[in-house]
């Protein structure tokens, strides 16, 4: 089976992205009750449909299946407005499925195993083995058959230098970065350990404090050396910023303390404000681009389908009160 190119980890990322990091962080509570009261697992309404597409049925407990594969079994915090719009995805979906099928458009096996074992890999990873256990396949390889048709309908979508050019130009303000911050930290739990760490490495070399990290903090980043990564105002609780951003390059704070312990920051580079340049932002430009004209080009021919398709939603079957998007 051939590898997936850029274009089409784009796409992919563009169309499951959103769902694949719900699927794998979500879960746990077996609750069907929306936060404003209506019963999404009602079981008088489970098997009344709620859309037809051509020869297509489709039930409230394929619905039900739909924001499960999303949101896990927990669907107590969904509220009229999100399942609405949800909703609005899922018939978006089953059109785009049934034109996959006119089409005569498959799955090979291979495809098929491929994608599982996609999600396996990612749900072991997050160490999500009974998500593992209960994936819905049918679910899952349906939203792999429109992806799959889709692709071939945008893949030849291109992005002129001039369009990146344009882009830049007319949103260079929002290519501006402020002052930020590369900070490493020992977090210790008690405040006598910590003074004593700090008298350690007051003078130490980088090398010696990233040594002492690893040996004495209880910090997620020991095993980093301490490396919490780089950060802009605003991004850090304020008592730790008025700190950090104090610092001098290579200089070692006081202790701080927390609800998380005792710290010791270590101020490891520090990068000024900055325009980034069209060069280093086109990559990123040309990715939105695409994106938009991704998304555009989709909402057309799913338009299209729409009016040349026979289809049907049925609103008074459904088991929450379905909001119309009026934007």
């Amino acid at each position: 089976m051939r590898k997936i190119g850029l274009r089409e980890r784009i796409f992919f990322l563009f169309l499951t992205g959103f769902f694949l990091f719900l699927f794998t962080h979500c879960g746990g509570k077996d609750t069907k009750k929306g936060s404003e009261g209506f019963d999404l697992g009602d079981a008088e309404k489970r098997d009344k449909i709620i859309m037809s597409v051509e020869d297509s049925f489709y039930f409230n407990s394929d619905f039900e299946k739909y924001i499960s594969v999303i949101f896990g079994d927990d669907l107590s915090d969904l509220t009229v407005i999100s399942l609405s719009r949800f909703f609005d995805n899922f018939m978006e979906e089953k059109i785009l499925l049934q034109a996959a099928k006119n089409k005569n458009i498959n799955l090979t096996w291979e495809e098929k195993e491929e994608y599982l074992a996609k999600l396996s890999d990612e749900l072991r990873f997050e160490g999500n083995k009974a998500q593992e256990e209960e994936m819905n396949t049918d679910v899952l390889f349906d939203k792999l058959l429109v992806e799959k048709y889709t692709y071939e309908f945008v893949k030849n979508i291109e992005v002129k230098e001039g369009e990146i050019k344009e882009y830049y130009k007319l949103h260079k303000r929002g290519f501006f970065q402020p002052e930020r911050v590369r900070v490493s930290q020992i977090l210790l739990k008690t405040e006598d350990k910590a003074i004593e760490i700090l008298e350690r490495v007051k003078t130490s070399t980088e090398e010696s404090f990233r040594k002492i990290v690893r040996e004495e903090s209880t910090g997620l980043e020991a095993d980093k050396g301490g490396e919490m990564g780089v950060f802009e105002m605003g991004q850090l609780p304020f008592e730790m910023e008025k700190v950090i951003f104090s610092l001098d390059e290579g200089e070692i704070s006081s202790v701080l303390s927390s609800a998380y312990g005792f710290h010791i920051f270590r101020l490891d580079k520090r990068y000024e404000s900055e325009l980034i340049s069209e060069s280093d932002a086109s990559s990123k430009i040309k990715v939105m681009i695409l994106d938009q004209k991704i998304k555009q080009l989709l909402s057309m021919h799913i338009e299209e389908l729409e009016k040349n398709m026979e289809w049907s939603f049925y609103l008074e079957n459904l088991t929450f009160p379905y909001q119309r998007n009026d934007i």
